[in-house]
């Protein structure tokens, strides 16, 4: 009895050994916890590589959209971070849902492209949990969140000034844009404006979708042509350049050479068919789509930074006409060459920054 008490004891003080040693083993071998904002390793000098970046877009429509979420990308890279999109389809609830749900999944920094009002409730929260948010184009105003627009007004007035003089100040002419988006109604203001002062300027026709835009466009547009023969329709002031494309294409096609097509925004796309002489399409005004993500990116990372950021920031922008344009096809990373204040914007750069470009 007391032999097998004491191989009892023994196998027991084994047991326990061995336990013993395996919690030793996994308490030092364990990988630490992952946090993406530590400075360790190689990143020592880069503190803020690795987050966890949100972009939450009301759509990703047309080429300038695709170079918007380029410029984007590229800078989320260069500061080191990981970037997630989500894409509303035009629901603008299923917005304001996805911003919820980026919140919950505590990402580092969110990014918000268009949108309304609706997002505010989620910015609010965003901003209460110490999530920095930088809001494109919508019309938003919450403490904290930093909203980036573009010069609406002044770019429909470039354009609008343009078509006044090369019409001679007179002439029926089309209008194509959509309601419910603050770019656009901020352009809408420019225009009112601009009709009251310019009596001479007869709108004959207005519409315009933000589903299938360039192809409800040149759908509609072709109707419009039809219902005014050759020479009644001036030109089309097109708020948007993917209505632009649709209502360039649609006049082309029907071999209407008077009516010249004024836009808004600039892509690669845009950009060709503007260059073309055979084309309607004669001018635009705009901000590199490129340079709105890029700088959209370096005011996130400069709340990350703990830096003070503004509340509103204004892009620039410039006009784009055929007339300053070479022959040969370029595209909009060649076009600083022949416009000035075009691409390789410094806003919202800081010294600190440097050191991700290395």
């Amino acid at each position: 009895m007391r032999l097998r008490g004491k191989k009892r004891g023994f196998v027991l003080a084994s047991v326990l050994l061995v336990l013993s040693m395996v919690m030793s083993a996994c308490g030092h071998n364990a990988p630490p916890a992952s946090d993406s904002g530590s400075a360790s390793g190689a990143n020592a000098d880069k503190p803020l590589a690795g987050k966890r970046v949100a972009l939450i877009m009301e759509f990703n429509t047309g080429t300038f959209s695709q170079q918007y979420v380029q410029g984007v990308t590229e800078e989320v890279e260069k500061f080191g971070g990981k970037l997630t999109k989500f894409v509303a389809a035009n629901d603008k609830a299923k917005m304001a849902s996805l911003l919820d749900s980026a919140i919950t999944q505590h990402f580092d920094l969110i990014l918000t492209d268009h949108g309304d009002s609706l997002l505010e409730p989620g910015l609010r929260k965003a901003v209460e949990q110490k999530i920095p948010v930088v809001v494109f184009d919508a019309d938003v105003n919450v403490p904290g969140a930093t909203v980036l627009s573009q010069d609406d007004q002044k770019m429909a007035d470039l354009t609008l000034q343009q078509m006044k003089e090369d019409i001679g100040g007179k002439g029926n002419i089309v209008k194509v844009w959509v309601a419910g988006f603050a770019p656009m109604e901020r352009r809408q203001i420019s225009y009112a404006k601009f009709m009251k002062e310019n009596p001479d300027i007869k709108e004959i026709a207005t519409f315009g979708t933000a589903n299938n835009p360039a192809l409800d466009t040149q759908t509609q547009m072709e109707a419009i042509l039809k219902q005014y023969p050759k020479g009644q329709i001036s030109a089309v002031w097109a708020a948007w350049d993917e209505f632009a494309k649709g209502a360039a294409r649609a006049i082309q096609q029907a071999g209407r050479d008077e009516i010249k097509v004024y836009g808004i925004d600039m892509s690669d796309e845009d950009l060709q068919m503007i260059q073309d002489p055979s084309n309607p399409w004669v001018a635009s005004a705009a901000v590199d789509p490129k340079d709105i993500g890029r700088i959209q990116v370096r005011y996130g990372y400069q709340k990350l930074h703990g830096d003070q950021t503004d509340d509103k920031v204004v892009l620039n922008p410039v006009y784009v006409s055929r007339d300053a344009l070479p022959k040969e096809q370029i595209s909009t990373t060649e076009l600083s060459q022949y416009v000035d204040g075009w691409g390789a914007s410094k806003q919202g750069l800081q010294d600190w920054m440097n050191e991700y470009s290395k």
